[in-house]
């Protein structure tokens, strides 16, 4: 088996699996840069050994690549070898004695209450483009919305009647939200007033669409979020992934508890959600800091 083989039934796998489109992308250029590297030294899949992953990862922190980056690499290569292991394409996972370098920790972007409600409240809502986004970033903060889960809702996802979003989240795993009423009201005036006009092919099932009647992409989202960001004189760098991040954030000052918002995140694991108590210490410690006269 050669590599272009082995990645292409390791792909193959990942799409019945449900992992995403963007998600197998990912993988094929950190496997196809593995792949590439281990072809050089003249080493087949079913060839390489520990010592070949531990220098592959060294020569890619050595050209500069982050921790980060390094550590997403060898995850990607982990994850083949498993699946080659678990099909008896290959006797053992070269990559498990490979320890991934240490990330740095760095804390999630959030905005206040205060700057998500100046950001929402800057959308004056007069045009279709204007509506949408104001529908499209009020339900993105109400359920803590990924940016791919935003342009995949078709129509139909939000149940007027019992107040909840269905998502269709990673893995394609589908999860009920609940939807607060400033999210619903921004929504029915879109759906009132401003995606008739946006339509283009009435056979799209897109619930946010662009100005062309496509579905929209997420650099779209991105795109408009900055516009409003700037609008909204919030520092630049905002992502539609901060709007996730400070819905938790919100919720955990709020007094929910860390199960809770792991449910509504979609997060497989609750390490991944701790993450929002770290940043609930940090703005404690800052608080404290700038308020305490012997701090």
């Amino acid at each position: 088996m050669n590599w272009k083989e082995a990645l292409s039934v390791y792909d193959r796998d990942l799409q019945a699996r449900g992992s995403a489109e963007r998600t197998r992308r990912a993988y094929g250029v950190d496997l196809g840069g593995f792949a590439e590297w281990a072809g050089e030294q003249g080493l087949g899949p079913v060839d390489v050994r520990h010592r070949d992953v531990r220098r592959y990862g060294a020569g890619l922190s050595n050209a500069g690549a982050a921790p980060a980056t390094v550590a997403r690499k060898l995850a990607a290569i982990r994850g083949f070898y498993g699946f080659l292991v678990r099909t008896d394409r290959a006797g053992s996972n070269p990559a498990e004695l490979v320890s991934s370098p240490k990330r740095s920790e760095k804390l999630p972007t959030v905005l206040t209450t205060e700057q998500m409600r100046s950001l929402l409240e800057r959308i004056p809502a007069r045009t279709p483009l204007e509506l949408r986004d104001r529908a499209m970033l009020e339900l993105a903060y109400s359920c803590g919305l990924r940016c791919e889960e935003i342009v995949n809702l078709d129509l139909g996802a939000l149940d007027f009647e019992t107040e909840q979003l269905r998502v269709l989240g990673k893995g394609s795993k589908e999860r009920l939200l609940p939807v607060g009423e400033p999210a619903q009201r921004a929504l029915r005036r879109y759906l009132d007033k401003a995606r008739h006009a946006l339509a283009a092919d009435p056979r799209e099932n897109a619930l946010f669409l662009s100005k062309s009647g496509r579905r929209l992409s997420n650099s779209d989202v991105t795109r408009r979020l900055g516009l409003w960001t700037r609008e909204a004189a919030l520092a630049a760098g905002v992502s539609p992934h901060a709007l996730r991040h400070s819905f938790a954030t919100h919720l955990l000052e709020g007094g929910a508890d860390l199960r809770t918002i792991q449910e509504l995140l979609g997060h497989a694991s609750i390490s991944t959600t701790q993450v929002y108590t770290r940043v609930d210490a940090a703005r404690l410690r800052d608080t404290y800091a700038a308020s305490h006269p012997r701090a």
